[in-house]
């Protein structure tokens, strides 16, 4: 027991002091509960719904209520901080500024929400103080925040009962998955990662049309987080268990491309850190590891990160060292590889709870289909109430002489308002109107006007009604309003996803580690349909189309060995060498290598702005000639017997506006094949073109009709045709590229007949209603294989026999075939 004293002073009484005896173990289990639910419930959580905590909601709302639009100036972060700390967050000004800076960085947010002026911190260094910061709403918020004063939430009182603040943001924008959140309460802390608005989008469009889709479906759009800096996520078990049950860890990897210094040493270039990893670190670690002997082979680290070329750390390795094996030391000693825990912890229905991706989406999908039928709502009462008006109006005005005669012969306003209910047949609410109405309105231009006004009142009364009364009708709208958003303010992937070599643990990559010496053994070098690079260990098989990974498809191989050279041919019409001993070996899993397992060709191969690789060929004197083809129809080959010394060079000259499409190597008894956007197939024999110059523009293979443009070209090898397969995707011209699904079709290769070079071609599919174009075509030999814009796989129909058919429609978006 213990005893508490009060003081209490009656008027007119002598000072009085009463003692209370208190139970402590009661009063610190009462004042550890009152503790824990204002943590939980007020600070450190957020809700499901808007994904915010109630700090950031109170911030994005004031700077709503204070019109700090994207489009006004920026205001002084201390007048926002002071504006939120005084109407509504019961807590200190540095909390406050903390969460408003961490709402304007684009390192910790995948999406913004506040557009910050000054410096507001990086990943190493905190941010200036709020008097020398200025911030307003990016655009993003307004999405955020759009609605409110339509009753579309409930407010709740703000700390003092004086104001009131909104209980839930109406969030058009699924924020708690796109931007992640972290907090610690008492008992429990979250830890979400950020994911891309597009793909979240587009699984709770399909989770809105398909109330009962599993996992997988929603993963076939979510396939893995999206951080804001980019970088890797190797392994996809974990992020597969969060998504599951709320709980999971993956790594997240540096993006990385060995450089030459000079013409002996090479450096290893740091573009991308892991998520909230600053380059401060990553240095301060290598010197660590440098001064311990724990990591070998680097002479020098440099930190070259500046506003104009963003992230860039140099590390120098020493000379007769594999910058590879430099690599895997730097991965597994130094913050270059980091691993990040799931924790979906949020607020639902006032709970905490623990939950999945379907979860998420769900809760959100909910909160938006609540929103949207409660703005209906008051826009249909609104209407109403107008419309009410409005026909009062029009009674006034087509009799408006009895109108005035009545005013005017009324005693005072109560009389008139009586008198105009009686004879016009008027409700309190219209005659009040027509009382304060002024006299300028009663002309015939007024009367057109209310006419006009009436008729499209009516018809949006009609549209708010059908929707109310349709839930299909309202889930089509809702669906509609999150396209929308994911159209204004999607942003591709920057994260790349990598599938797990077998749950390989930090030890087992540690035996396993690159060698200083690498044989030069025969191999194959890789290309994936997601634009990864890597090469195989055994070089004595190709990998067949049928062993592939489930995670990607093959785009190119080469034979080639560890220490050897090939070609990169980029739609420029490059050709750019490649080290294959700069390629991730990919270890032999008892089948097919993880093409999963590879680098992005864009650390690999140093492409100028909008360049990209479309194939591999072989820089041996011996090897075919390399066969190009161009979005104008333009085919041309090049020999192989005078490869440059250097490291990049032309193989074509184009046009304006033209660009290669596709590129392979070739012999005389091969056969070519294009396919342009109006669905026009030609193939005719590689011998009826002739090897040309690397200067020259090459001669015509496909005529095109007008507006029209080569969307694939490609080489069947003598003797596949029979093997090989024609692929056509079909859509309309209008849809934003990469988010229409299209109709796909298969073909046998030999159900098109050969023609002769610089014609036409036959059709080779039907288009139907809706659709103009071909988004997709590609072939080569079967099976075919689909995969999306994060390397899963979309299932390809049947082999149809029709070379002119229509297609069959798919589920997802192709991102491209293999």
């Amino acid at each position: 027991m213990a005893r508490r004293t009060s003081k209490t002073v009656d008027p007119g009484e002598d000072y009085v002091e009463k003692i209370v005896d208190i139970d402590v173990g009661e009063e610190m289990r009462g004042s550890f509960l009152e503790y824990a639910y204002s943590v939980i419930y007020a600070r450190a959580l957020p809700d499901a719904r808007d994904g915010l905590k109630p700090v950031q909601r109170r911030i994005l709302y004031q700077m709503a209520d204070m019109g700090l639009r994207p489009d006004r100036p920026y205001v002084k972060s201390a007048r926002v901080t002071g504006e939120v700390m005084g109407k509504l967050h019961p807590h200190g000004d540095v909390a406050i500024y903390d969460a408003l800076v961490r709402l304007a960085q684009d390192f910790s947010l995948r999406l913004p929400l506040v557009d910050g002026h000054g410096n507001f911190g990086s990943l190493d260094d905190g941010p200036a103080a709020p008097r020398y910061t200025e911030a307003r709403l990016a655009s993003a918020a307004m999405a955020m925040t759009a609605d409110l004063g339509e009753d579309v939430v409930n407010f709740v009182p703000n700390y003092d009962n004086k104001l009131t603040q909104p209980e839930v943001l109406p969030a058009a924008i699924p924020n708690l998955l796109v931007n992640g959140t972290t907090g610690i309460a008492v008992g429990m802390a979250t830890n979400m990662a950020p994911h891309n608005l597009v793909e979240v989008v587009a699984a709770a469009r399909h989770l809105l049309e398909n109330p009962d889709a599993e996992l997988e479906e929603l993963m076939r759009f979510v396939p893995g987080p999206d951080l804001p800096g980019g970088g890797k996520i190797v392994g996809l078990e974990g992020v597969r268990d969060a998504y599951r049950t709320g709980r999971g860890s993956f790594r997240t990897r540096a993006t990385a491309r060995i450089e030459n210094v000079t013409a002996k040493r090479k450096c290893i270039v740091i573009t991308e850190l892991p998520y909230q990893v600053g380059p401060e670190k990553v240095i301060e670690k290598i010197a660590d590891g440098v001064k311990n002997k724990k990591i070998s082979g680097i002479s020098a680290a440099t930190d070259l990160t500046d506003r104009e070329h963003g992230l860039r750390i140099v590390i120098e390795v020493k000379t007769g060292f594999n910058p590879e094996a430099v690599l895997e030391q730097l991965y597994r000693l130094t913050p270059l590889e980091d691993s990040f825990g799931m924790n979906n912890v949020a607020l639902v229905d006032g709970q905490p709870r623990t939950l999945g991706l379907k979860e998420l989406l769900q809760v959100w999908v909910d909160h938006r289909l609540d929103v949207v039928r409660r703005r209906c709502t008051y826009r249909l009462d609104r209407r109403r109430e107008r419309l009410h008006l409005v026909d009062g109006l029009l009674v006034a005005i087509l009799d408006i002489d009895e109108v005035i005669e009545v005013i005017r012969t009324s005693d005072d306003a109560e009389s008139a308002r009586s008198r105009l209910m009686q004879v016009f047949d008027l409700s309190t609410l219209q005659a009040d109107y027509i009382l304060e109405l002024r006299l300028r309105r009663l002309t015939k231009f007024s009367r057109i006007e209310l006419e006009d006004e009436q008729a499209k009142l009516r018809a949006e009364i009609a549209e708010l009604e059908a929707i109310l009364a349709s839930e299909p009708r309202l889930r089509a709208l809702v669906s509609e309003e999150m396209a929308e958003v994911a159209r204004v303010h999607g942003t591709p992937r920057r994260t790349i996803l990598l599938e797990s070599s077998g749950g390989e643990t930090p030890a087992a990559r540690k035996a396993s580690a690159t060698p200083l010496e690498v044989a030069d053994s025969p191999c194959w070098v890789l290309l994936s349909a997601t634009g990864l690079l890597a090469r195989t260990t055994d070089g004595d098989e190709p990998v067949r189309s049928k062993e592939r990974s489930a995670h990607d498809a093959l785009a190119a191989q080469v034979a080639a060995t560890a220490r050897g050279q090939v070609g990169a041919v980029t739609n420029r019409g490059r050709i750019v060498r490649v080290d294959v001993l700069e390629l991730p070996a990919l270890p032999p899993t008892g089948g097919a290598p993880s093409l999963g397992g590879g680098a992005p060709v864009g650390e690999i191969v140093a492409l100028e702005p909008g360049e990209r690789v479309l194939t591999l060929v072989s820089l041996d004197s011996f090897a075919p000639t390399v066969v190009l083809g161009t979005r104008q129809g333009v085919v041309k080959r090049v020999a192989q017997d005078d490869v440059p010394g250097k490291d990049a060079w032309d193989v074509i000259t184009l046009k304006d506006g033209d660009e290669v499409v596709g590129a392979g190597a070739c012999t005389d008894d091969d056969e070519l094949v294009l396919i342009s956007t109006d669905a026009s197939l030609l193939h005719f024999s590689a011998s009826q073109v002739r090897p040309q110059g690397r200067a020259a523009g090459g001669m015509a293979g496909l005529r095109l009709a007008d507006g029209e443009q080569v969307r694939f070209f490609g080489v069947v090898p003598a003797g596949l045709g029979p093997q090989s397969v024609v692929v056509t995707v079909s859509g309309s011209s209008a849809a934003l590229p990469g988010t229409e699904a299209g109709a796909a079709k298969v073909t046998p290769y030999t159900a098109y007949p050969s023609k002769g070079r610089a014609t036409g071609g036959v059709r080779s599919h039907r288009f139907l209603k809706g659709e103009d174009t071909l988004l997709h075509a590609w072939v080569g030999p079967a099976p075919a294989h689909g995969v999306a814009s994060g390397g899963q796989a979309v299932p390809l129909p049947d082999v149809d026999e029709r070379r002119d058919g229509s297609g069959v429609a798919l589920k997802v978006p192709l991102h491209a075939i293999g």
